[in-house]
């Protein structure tokens, strides 16, 4: 418990630099509480329309808010097992306050936790960068802080999603296992087990990563029975099955109720507009009058259905690869290419300047492109700057583990089209793995050419914190 706690300790070279990113954390999160908080803080009844219909952060869900107003699962059990309990604690925080002071407290609750795993994310990104990667203080700062410049990991660490507490879990993941590496030890079967549980609990997919650490880590041993049982297997078989528990104990009963009201009161509306329409028609025939009324329904349905296709949520969304329970959530036709350059690496990292923060559900196409060509030379340049780190790091196993994560994203967003409409909401999960590359390039540069590229990387980082940090400024006081 010591070694763990000793972890957190913070080192006297952190200090300065973590508690100066520490007060802009929370800047950022007092713009975010003061957008919403006149609505917000008086929330009582029907707290899952006024969240839901009134908050927009780009694609970032305020169903924390909710559930810490009213409890309940309401996250997709499949994709995030735990997370919906890992809140209940805080909403019976949240509920005291209100019962006793008639204040929603939620905002506030919800930045604690946030606050804590953005601030760590930091420390832990600067030590991977000093204690695995081994470059000075001075470069481990520089890229750090560019991290943090990044759009969507801006957002990820002050939206009410759980996307702050996954970089968290990812980042110390990653710094625990390189330190594994040097030192030549093994990640043991309860580590891996607590480190895939809390990630995968968390985010279901992000527990995969869990799992490609480990096989780095321990290379021929990740392959031992007893360690593959216990490890692996036996954790994934088991959150799977609570997974599953947890939709048939609180999901399945009430979208079962849902369906059957849902089903009561379209036979009751059918029957209604049954009756008007025979006052109306003129047909003494009842057979005639009920072709000619099912005529009429398949009209209205037929209407109905192209009115739909051209809503946002549809239009945004491709077609999938293959009909099922999890392959609907696949996507085939979206560009891939256009993607890439505007969402993956341009979206992710710069804010576009149309349809700033909007959603792909409610106002914003899925492809958005900059008003000016600048944006793209600095999304170009990073790329060149993230490629050439991979070049000179290619005999470090630790970025290779790093990068084996992102080929996971990689293929489950722009390969299967996982939430590729909106793939720089996931930017949480894999942006960090750009300046890991990018120290690589910083350790193998000396002289000359290292102050080019330091100046370089100021310049980039600055320039992202001044472009974005204007445009969510201006976006949260508008």
């Amino acid at each position: 418990m010591k070694k763990i706690l000793r972890l957190f300790k913070i080192r006297r070279e952190e200090i300065v630099p973590s508690l100066i990113a520490l007060v802009v954390f929370i800047g950022m999160h007092w713009l975010l509480v003061s957008k919403y908080f006149n609505l917000f803080s008086q929330t009582g009844k029907g707290h899952w329309n006024i969240f839901v219909n009134n908050f927009m952060l780009s694609g970032f869900d305020p169903i924390t808010y909710s559930m810490l107003t009213y409890w309940e699962p309401n996250y997709n059990v499949y994709r995030h097992p735990f997370l919906s309990f890992m809140v209940w604690p805080l909403s019976r925080l949240n509920k005291l306050i209100m019962d006793t002071t008639g204040f929603n407290a939620a905002q506030f609750i919800v930045v604690l936790p946030l606050l804590v795993c953005a601030y760590y994310t930091f420390i832990f990104m600067f030590r991977i960068f000093r204690d695995i990667v081994r470059i000075k203080k001075a470069d481990a700062v520089i890229l750090s802080f560019m991290l943090f410049s990044f759009a969507y990991i801006m957002l990820s660490i002050i939206a009410p999603d759980h996307f702050g507490i996954s970089l968290f879990l990812l980042v110390f993941a990653l710094y625990v296992s390189g330190v594994k590496m040097q030192q030549g030890t093994v990640l043991k079967t309860w580590q891996t087990v607590v480190l895939f549980f809390v990630t995968a609990g968390i985010t279901l997919s992000n527990g995969i990563k869990i799992v490609i650490d480990a096989l780095f880590v321990n290379g021929k041993k990740f392959f031992r029975i007893k360690y593959l049982l216990l490890g692996v297997l036996l954790p994934s078989a088991l959150i799977w099955g609570f997974a599953r528990w947890e939709y048939r104990t609180f999901v399945w009963p009430k979208e079962m109720a849902r369906n059957a009201a849902r089903d009561k009161a379209q036979a009751e509306k059918k029957q209604k507009m049954f009756e008007a329409f025979a006052d109306t028609a003129g047909i003494k025939d009842s057979v005639q009058l009920r072709a000619a009324f099912d005529k009429e329904m398949n009209r209205r349905i037929q209407a109905r259905y192209k009115a739909d296709r051209k809503k946002p949520w549809n239009r945004n969304t491709g077609k999938p690869i293959a009909r099922g329970e999890f392959m609907n959530w696949t996507d085939a036709t979206t560009s891939r290419w256009a993607t890439a350059v505007e969402n993956l690496f341009g979206e992710s990292i710069q804010l576009h300047q149309k349809f700033l923060l909007g959603d792909t559900l409610r106002n914003r196409p899925a492809i958005v492109k900059y008003n000016t060509r600048f944006n793209y030379a600095v999304e170009a340049v990073i790329f060149m700057l993230f490629i050439s780190g991979i070049w000179y790091g290619r005999r470090s196993r630790f970025l290779w583990m790093c990068l084996a994560g992102f080929a996971f994203d990689l293929f489950l967003h722009m390969g299967l089209g996982f939430g590729i409409n909106e793939v720089y909401i996931m930017g949480a999960h894999w942006l960090f793995v750009i300046p890991v590359a990018m120290a690589y390039l910083v350790k193998c540069s000396e002289g000359k050419e290292l102050w080019a590229l330091r100046s370089l990387l100021v310049f980039l980082a600055g320039w992202l914190w001044v472009y974005n940090g204007y445009m969510l400024t201006w976006y949260l006081t508008i």
